[in-house]
């Protein structure tokens, strides 16, 4: 970590002290180098785009508005709002202008910083938001203001170390909106505080600093991104590759080699696929069989650490021959061989695939938190990783259960409240400062949390038993990745089926591979797919319970997409919205139950 005589009481002060002390390491950068940051580059630029913002009339407790693409004029302009006492957010880039208009209208800012890619959904928004500046940073559409435009509109009389001096660890420091799994976002407002206290807590379990780099791709409006790369780097100087393309994610990390992997378990589940495609085509009988033993050796030391047993001294001396043949070869082509610590949040992981990825020697955690906690609230440390739980409680915090399994959580990281919404704020935190999660949660005598399901989508089924369909789900996504999204029904039902989308880029190489030709709903259908989607949960099947079996299923002919009926920007399924789009598909699979 960057030392400090003390800790920062803000952002800014963070910021001011990793500047100062690694005025010449790259701090920002884009995976082709086309774009550099040095943190004293970093530091002048955010002096002048702070300026620039105050001359547009940006004061203490103002927000500023963000639709960008993983880059680094993201990291500069956020970080300069955050200086004035400001509080920038970010909205995700495939929300439609309606749930744009409902963004702007609760955070109230009047000015928003945009793409030209951007500029047409929001033109359409802004409407009577009372946005009054549009920004556009790589181009300048009529209307718009450039980047220069914005340096160029600074007050020569900004006084801007007194501006970043004078906030408060209480000001707000961002806004996350909720996904919207149950209706419209909900703006949660997070502090200098909150952060501090998060980033000094995970940095407990996982210390970072200027030496490590990590690549950000996942979205800038979910608390993940926010925290896991922007505050992260800004508290501990660790290098940010940026990429706008999410779908590259996986292709990059050969060039860059980051020693610091977050990810969503969709990307887990097509790295597993794309090892086991690999080992599939490999011509060698000879080479396949070592590739698999090595693997296998792997996977039965990760889940014995994971279980507590001790590892046998043949199995350490196999699996030292296993990694040096094969293992260390696999990780160094997915660009993971100097990835000291891996991160999987957002949604449960199968145990399955988190045992495969621990077999190749990547130490991945499994972590849960909420954007009304800062992030991360519970994480297995790199060195005590249990799978099928999400960790301990990291320091600082208290987790307790309530009387019906619902995950308390209480400390310096929950938020401050929803905006502009003290009811639901108060329906959230109760009067001890307890934040009710939704979560169904066991915790163990060493205080690791098992996750069981969300309060409100447990399944109880006609005969009365309880089952998780996020567990039903995360099975049927290791069997099959090739699926781009699943949900369980069986709600009052007499047995479990699945609704079954699958991924567009996922299908396309498949039946590329196989000859098939067609369009995405017509290849859905293709009697090909359908037995290979069959098979898999067939597969599925025989790691699930009796009730748990999913009896019969249907492959839906549409994709299913961040913000669209199905989704929400986070990928989380929307299940209510789901249940009334399809139910005619969901009566099908039991007319003759």
């Amino acid at each position: 970590m960057t030392p400090r005589d003390t800790p920062p009481s803000t952002l800014c002060e963070a910021f001011q002290t990793t500047a100062a002390a690694h005025p010449d390491r790259v701090a920002l950068r884009t995976p082709d180098d086309s774009v550099r940051y040095t943190w004293r580059r970093y530091a002048e630029r955010v002096e002048k785009l702070a300026a620039g913002l105050a001359g547009l009339g940006v004061r203490r407790g103002d927000t500023v508005g963000l639709m960008l693409t993983n880059r680094p004029e993201f990291h500069l302009l956020d970080t300069a709002a955050f200086h004035l006492g400001a509080t920038p957010f970010s909205i995700y880039n495939s929300l439609t202008s309606e749930q744009i208009s409902y963004v702007l209208g609760n955070a109230g800012n009047k000015v928003m910083i945009c793409e030209e890619q951007f500029v047409p959904v929001l033109r359409d928004a802004l409407g009577d938001t009372g946005v009054e500046h549009l920004v556009c940073i790589d181009a300048r559409p009529e209307g718009t203001l450039s980047l220069d435009d914005l340096e160029a509109a600074a007050d020569p009389d900004f006084d801007f170390a007194a501006a970043w001096t004078a906030v408060q660890p209480e000001d707000l420091l961002t806004l996350i909106y909720t996904s919207g799994t149950t209706g419209p976002p909900k703006g949660v407002e997070l502090t200098h505080a909150n952060l501090l206290a998060e980033l000094a807590s995970t940095t407990v379990f996982l210390p970072t600093g200027p030496d490590d780099r990590i690549v950000s791709y996942l979205p800038d409006a979910h608390i993940a991104n926010r925290w896991g790369s922007h505050y992260s780097s800004i508290y501990t100087g660790m290098q940010i590759t940026t990429l706008d393309d999410l779908k590259q994610a996986i292709a990059v990390l050969p060039t860059v080699r980051p020693t610091l992997f977050g990810a969503v378990p969709q990307v887990w589940y097509k790295l597993k696929a794309a090892i086991d495609k690999t080992l599939a085509d490999e011509p060698s009988p000879v080479k396949k069989k070592l590739a698999l033993w090595a693997i296998d050796v792997g996977r039965t030391r990760a889940r014995l650490q994971s279980d507590g047993r001790p590892v046998p001294k043949l199995l350490e001396l196999q699996h030292g021959l296993a990694d040096r043949l094969v293992l260390s070869a696999i990780r160094k082509k997915l660009g993971l061989d100097e990835v000291r610590a891996a991160v999987t949040g957002a949604a449960a992981i199968s145990p399955e695939v988190l045992e495969f990825v621990l077999g190749l020697g990547i130490p991945c955690s499994e972590v849960w938190g909420m954007s009304e906690t800062s992030c991360v609230v519970t994480m297995n440390r790199p060195d005590a990783i249990r799978i099928g739980t999400v960790g301990q409680a990291v320091p600082g915090v208290e987790i307790t259960t309530a009387d019906d399994g619902e995950l308390l959580v209480r400390g310096p990281l929950v938020m401050h409240g929803y905006r502009n919404d003290p009811a639901k704020t108060a329906e959230a935190i109760d009067a001890d400062g307890w934040l009710h999660t939704g979560d169904i949660a066991e915790i163990d005598a060493d205080g690791y949390v098992r996750l069981v399901d969300r309060k409100k989508e447990i399944i109880v089924n006609a005969a009365g038993k309880n089952m998780s369909p996020a567990n039903i789900e995360g099975v049927l996504r290791a069997a099959c990745p090739m699926l781009g999204g699943a949900v369980a029904i069986g709600n009052d039902r007499p047995f479990v089926v699945a609704l079954l989308a699958l991924d567009a880029d996922g299908l396309a190489v498949f039946a590329q591979e196989r000859g098939l030709a067609g369009s995405h709903a017509e290849l859905a259908q293709h009697p090909v797919v359908l037995e290979f989607v069959g098979r898999a949960v067939e597969t599925a099947n025989t790691k699930l319970s009796r009730v748990e079996q999913v009896k019969k299923f249907t492959v839906l002919t549409t994709v299913w997409e961040p913000s669209g009926d199905e989704l929400t920007p986070t990928m989380k399924l929307k299940r209510k919205p789901i249940d009334a789009k399809y139910t005619e598909e969901i009566a099908k699979l039991y007319v003759d139950a």
